[in-house]
């Protein structure tokens, strides 16, 4: 543990050493928290691509560029005296001793139902209380979810908000009906020629596939990506044969292309396990 604090220490006092005005990075004396959003959110990605590769080297490399950011935010704060790593740290210790009770305060639940819950009504208790504190009344169970998610997840989180509270469907059943509803409305929406139409439509069409993900218990911003990753792959491996034939994809009729995309699907997997 004494090893932890210490290079916990150390790196705090070399962001500090960055920022100095006489001795620091030019930079990082420049930096603010706006402009540092950038850096959080590709710094997140990689965080995310690396678990998805199941690379744990470069996990482990990513996470401590990830927090990297959490202590260059740390460090703007104290400078403005609004807050600093240690409250950061002793906020979310907080908060995790809050919504777990039945690990902390002797709380028992008779099942997860219970215990979910519980731990939704922890979060909707901090919302009230962040409303008093900015001198709301507008208090909705939709606050908290960041409008700088990625849509897909957005969508999901205000989904999930709101069924929590009956506004929903009780089955996946009628959001298979409301998919094809959608999906006409897209078409007449490009039969009439109105692009603000049809991007509103698009838009309704993608919230209700999210509606559908979610009563199947399938995570929509991960399937997505996971989707995207075969297309890829899949793309990659057109490239390579038509490559092979020392030819562009330029050169190629749609229904060449078609043919080798039949045969990635079924070459692929093969390929898969032979590097495995």
């Amino acid at each position: 543990m004494s090893g932890v604090l210490r290079n916990t220490d150390q790196l705090l006092r070399i962001m500090a050493t960055l920022r100095d005005p006489d001795l620091g990075c030019p930079w990082d004396q420049k930096q603010d928290f706006d402009s540092l959003i950038p850096y959080l959110l590709e710094e997140t990605h990689e965080v995310v691509d690396a678990i998805e590769r199941q690379d744990y080297k470069d996990l482990e490399e990513e996470l401590g560029d990830l927090l990297l950011q959490v202590v260059f935010h740390s460090q703007l704060a104290a400078e403005k005296e609004l807050f600093d790593f240690e409250s950061v740290a002793g906020r979310i210790g907080d908060k995790l001793t809050r919504r777990h009770p039945h690990v902390f305060a002797g709380v028992e639940y008779d099942n997860d139902e219970q215990r979910s819950a519980a731990w939704e009504q922890a979060k909707a208790d901090e919302r009230q209380q962040k409303a008093i504190v900015r001198d709301s009344d507008a208090s909705s169970i939709l606050d908290g979810v960041a409008q700088s998610l990625p849509a897909l997840m957005q969508a999901e989180k205000l989904q999930s908000r709101a069924a929590r509270h009956g506004f929903d469907w009780q089955d996946a059943a009628p959001v298979f009906d409301k998919v094809l509803e959608e999906l006409e409305e897209v078409r007449e929406a490009f039969d009439s020629g109105d692009g603000q139409h049809i991007r509103e439509e698009i838009g309704d069409l993608l919230f209700v596939a999210v509606n559908l993900a979610r009563h199947m218990s399938v995570e929509p911003e991960t399937a997505l990506r996971a989707s995207s990753r075969k297309f890829s792959q899949r793309f990659k491996y057109i490239e390579k044969c038509v490559a092979a034939q020392n030819r562009s994809l330029d050169d190629c009729e749609l229904d060449e292309l078609d043919a080798l995309w039949d045969e990635a699907k079924v070459m692929l997997p093969k390929f898969k396990k032979r590097t495995e």
